[in-house]
């Protein structure tokens, strides 16, 4: 089924309207930020915060919601496109699932051969387990892998080519694994069933979770059969989806300015970059973004088991880190060193013409991350309609991970995505960088919430530190 709303033209508000406000955002990180991004850029006479649709004045009143996912009036949005607006789209699979996502990639570029996609996104196979007996049927075709398998046979393990596994439909790095072998990649199911729960009772606990967060994409939760906190074990019936990729390694590694102990050695990082989606639809990035790094030094796959410690130098996601481990994990991209560790000089830096700044690496990996992120929404939001359904009355953010590559040469790097993440963990970026998420929901107000109720905005194409990279007009009106 498509959503559709009615006709909407952005309201110009008169002076003695308000607009009413839910800030319900349910994440004590987050909601002060975005109450303060409210009053900075807001007169507080233009806005009012109220507590459930029942406080409007009259239903067609202006109303922004910001809050989470389950608890957005979608209804009430759909019937008053022209003055209401909420902060998430009600259906985007297309994007935060991984099996959707890597169906939306591989469409797009089937059709558009010269995409960035192609060279950015690693392929998938996705496939559908219940129980890990049944993993070979499973994989009958998943051709790629298989073929992997069989070129594998007999080479020591630092020859063979690397597979990551990720659950389809789990997120906070939760589920993942390294594996080159079919006998590896069975060895890994059969364990999770191994630790998995004994009693009735905390299965249906299990499955309960799993269907409330089917459509969320919140964090912080224990869904999709996993309790980061008490158990280390997925249910693979209540997952199901699965998809493997191509690992990539060498990964480009960097020291951390901010780690206490210098003789951990080189760490993995991704790029968590945010990217806010505005009506149907234009795409904005977010310049200041975040590197962050595992926990313990890099070692390659063969080299590291799927144990705990050993996974903890390759997964990055920093809400896996202990307390302790997370000094020096978070850092800000653009205070990386400009110069690209076995790069020769002129590789990590180009001096552009009439004396210009000098273009380090960092800028190349800017540039690929919003031609990457363009394509990507384009790709979901014209070959996935019924996956992706932009509505002109709302906006979301997302969080998008990137993995650097350097090639060993130091000749190139290259920005690959990982995965798109809906309600992102901010968490994840600590204390002492809480600016930069305060920043990013000044530029939501002023991108996005402002140019809807008709108050001046930075404009469609955006600002200095929020980048439009797609502008494309789907008919949704």
């Amino acid at each position: 089924m498509v959503l559709s709303a009615k006709p909407n033209v952005p309201v110009s508000l008169p002076s003695a309207m308000k607009i009413y406000s839910i800030i319900q955002y349910e994440d004590p990180y987050v909601q002060p930020l975005i109450l303060s991004a409210l009053s900075a850029k807001l007169s507080s006479s233009s806005y009012m915060l109220i507590d459930s649709l029942s406080d409007l004045p009259t239903t067609s009143a202006p109303l922004l919601q910001f809050r989470s996912y389950e608890s957005l009036e979608f209804d009430h949005l759909l019937d008053h496109p022209d003055t209401s607006i909420c902060n998430a789209y009600i259906i985007r699979k297309a994007l935060i699932r991984k099996h959707f996502l890597s169906t939306t990639i591989a469409n797009w570029v089937t059709k558009n051969s010269g995409s960035v996609l192609k060279k950015c996104v690693k392929p998938a196979v996705d496939f559908e387990v219940d129980y890990a007996e049944f993993l070979d049927e499973a994989l009958v075709e998943a051709f790629e892998l298989k073929d992997s398998f069989e070129r594998n046979e007999g080479k020591e393990k630092k020859e063979r080519e690397w597979w990551i596994l990720k659950p389809g439909m789990s997120d906070r790095g939760q589920g993942i694994r390294l594996f080159s072998t079919e006998e590896e990649l069975l060895r890994i199911f059969e364990e999770w069933e191994a630790d998995a729960p004994d009693s009735e009772e905390e299965s249906e606990d299990e499955e309960t979770a799993t269907s409330e967060n089917a459509n969320s994409g919140s964090k912080g939760q224990t869904s999709n059969g996993w309790d980061s906190n008490e158990k280390d074990y997925i249910t693979i019936s209540h997952l199901r989806h699965f998809i493997v990729q191509p690992y990539i390694h060498p990964p480009l590694l960097l020291s951390t300015s901010l780690d206490p102990n210098p003789l951990l050695g080189l760490r993995k990082f991704h790029i968590r970059t945010y990217v806010l989606a505005v009506g149907a639809l234009r795409v904005f990035v977010y310049k200041p973004m975040l590197a962050l790094f595992a926990a313990r030094a890099y070692a390659a796959p063969w080299e590291a088991g799927n144990d705990e410690k050993g996974l903890k130098a390759h997964l990055t996601n920093t809400c896996l880190q202990e307390t302790g481990e997370r000094d020096g994990s978070v850092e800000l991209f653009w205070s990386l060193p400009d110069v690209l560790p076995n790069a020769d000089a002129g590789v990590h830096a180009k001096v552009k013409p009439k004396g210009e700044r000098v273009e380090t690496w960092k800028d190349n990996v800017w540039n690929q991350i919003c031609s990457v992120t363009s394509e990507v929404f384009e790709a979901a939001a014209r070959g996935m309609m019924v996956h992706f359904q932009p509505l002109p009355n709302a906006f979301e953010l997302f969080g998008l991970d990137f993995l650097i590559a350097q090639e060993l040469e130091g000749q190139e790097v290259t920005a690959y995505l990982l995965e798109v993440n809906a309600f992102p963990d901010f968490r994840q970026t600590g204390e002492g960088l809480r600016d930069l998420v305060g920043g990013l929901f000044g530029e939501v107000v002023d991108v996005a919430v402002k140019p809807f109720f008709g108050l001046e905005g930075p404009g469609r194409e955006g600002s200095e530190r929020m980048r439009c990279v797609l502008d494309v007009d789907l008919g949704r009106r």
